[in-house]
């Protein structure tokens, strides 16, 4: 990629590209114009550095030279890590997570994260083999629940591609056999098609009219990772908060909507990790049934998706902010909760982000003891959207358990809608002012304890990392 270099030692240069989303570089070019470090006539949107001079890349990842990154840290600052897929990539994550347990069994990421097995499949007849290797535990579940539902019970395990997102390729499944299914149904989508993974074919997935294809080319990804399905979610009705002037529905019309947290992190520099406090909470199209087959053998993944990637015709109607829900009815659990028990508190929320920092705080931690597939530097900051479930077991100590599900690099904010367009606004604003505004004034960051909150911004983890 060819730089162009001016000689100008008066001002500091930004270089704002963001090719397929708008919506980011316009975020991007008004934080920047806040913190009165830049003018508009030193926002480029083409590779413009002045020489001797701070210059900023707030750009996607593929627009950033990051030779730049490493070449010059004293004077280069970009909003990407180079190497971060322990982080992004789903097969990866599962991997660091598991070598981090061997070493800290008492991790709150052994509850923290669902039961997840890795696979490397580039054709459905290949499962076969990971049956009696890499599958060998989920085989001998699968078998047992097989032959005895009725003692076994009625488990689910969800399959994810490792390098696809905005809900690609997503799957649940109960047996060997439906499994089996699921792969060939890629396969078929690919030879049917072009070639892209998204064939016509729905095969076991009767997904809903209203959500879109989501089949991928299995030869395409070969990295999946298996997850045990959690099939007890916090369950609210996203009704119950109204919007544009909508009446709330009465208290025997509310049905329980599965929805999953979508919560922006900051990490910078080499590392301090920032929780976003004004937290998504992001809901399914149908009302939420306990996975099964369909009439018709296949499963309706309606009630079950909650990726609104998958919902663009909805627009915001399935975006609330989690703060949003304080006072809606819980529509989950036990009856033996109480009735005082059936309402969401503030003290509920503040619980589940409590959770939400501790777990990613170990996450991290995680990633950085994986060094070959996690670098954190200097002169770098990244915002990752975290995608969280909260499980709701009446039983257990923590009633409302937090999950991590994925983590997402370049998050598609522009599905969060115009009513919430503020928050993304005061993100990016915080971002420039912890990230940005300190590296190019040569200044401290300013400095809070762990676990406080300053700009909307709750520090989880504050580390060095040496040795890049």
């Amino acid at each position: 990629m060819e730089v162009t270099v001016v000689s100008d030692r008066t001002q500091s240069v930004a270089f704002v590209s963001w090719p397929s989303a708008p919506l980011t570089a316009s975020l991007v070019r008004s934080a920047l114009l806040s913190l009165a470090i830049v003018d508009n006539a030193s926002i480029h949107s083409n590779l413009v550095r002045l020489s001797n001079n701070k210059f900023i890349q707030w750009s996607s990842y593929d627009e950033i030279d990051h030779g730049l990154t490493y070449s010059d840290h004293l004077n280069v600052l970009s909003s990407s890590y180079v190497i971060r897929k322990a982080l992004i990539r789903k097969h990866f994550l599962s991997r660091c997570i598991h070598a981090y347990l061997t070493k800290h069994p008492d991790t709150v990421l052994r509850t923290a994260v669902p039961k997840t097995w890795e696979i490397d499949i580039s054709f459905a007849d290949e499962l076969d083999e990971l049956w009696a290797d890499e599958l060998w535990d989920l085989s001998g579940i699968l078998d047992r629940q097989t032959a005895s539902p009725e003692t076994d019970g009625d488990r689910w395990w969800i399959l994810k591609p490792g390098m696809a997102d905005r809900g690609m390729g997503i799957r649940v499944f109960n047996s060997k056999e439906t499994l089996h299914r699921i792969l060939v149904d890629f396969d078929d989508s690919c030879s049917d098609g072009d070639g892209d993974g998204n064939g016509d074919g729905d095969g076991d997935m009767a997904v809903d009219e209203t959500v879109k294809d989501t089949s991928v080319a299995i030869s395409q990804l070969r990295h999946f990772v298996i997850q045990e399905y959690l099939s007890k979610p916090l369950l609210l009705d996203p009704h119950e908060v109204p919007s544009g002037g909508a009446l709330s529905p009465p208290t025997d019309q509310l049905r329980g909507h599965k929805f999953h947290l979508r919560a922006y992190c900051v990490a910078a520099g080499d590392v301090t990790l920032y929780l976003y406090t004004r937290v998504l909470a992001l809901f399914s199209l149908k009302p939420y049934t306990h996975p099964a087959p369909a009439t018709d053998g296949g499963i309706d993944l309606a009630p079950h998706l909650t990726n609104s990637s998958l919902q663009t015709h909805r627009g915001e109607e399935g975006v609330q902010l989690l703060d949003e829900l304080v006072g809606c009815h819980v529509m989950s659990g036990d009856a033996g909760d109480g009735p005082r028990s059936n309402l969401l508190t503030q003290s509920h929320l503040e619980n589940i982000q409590d959770q939400m920092a501790h777990t990613l705080s170990e996450t991290f931690k995680a990633a950085i003891q994986s060094p070959i597939h996690f670098q954190p530097v200097a002169n770098a900051f990244e915002l990752y959207g975290v995608d969280f479930l909260v499980e709701h077991t009446s039983s257990s100590p923590l009633r409302f358990q937090v999950k991590l599900l994925e983590v997402n690099a370049e998050p598609a904010i522009e599905l969060t809608g115009p009513r919430l367009t503020w928050i993304l606004e005061d993100l990016f604003k915080a971002m420039a002012r912890v990230c940005v505004d300190p590296f190019v004034r040569d200044s401290p960051v300013e400095a809070w304890p762990v676990g406080d909150t300053k700009h909307y911004l709750k520090k989880c983890l504050q580390t060095k990392v040496r040795g890049f």
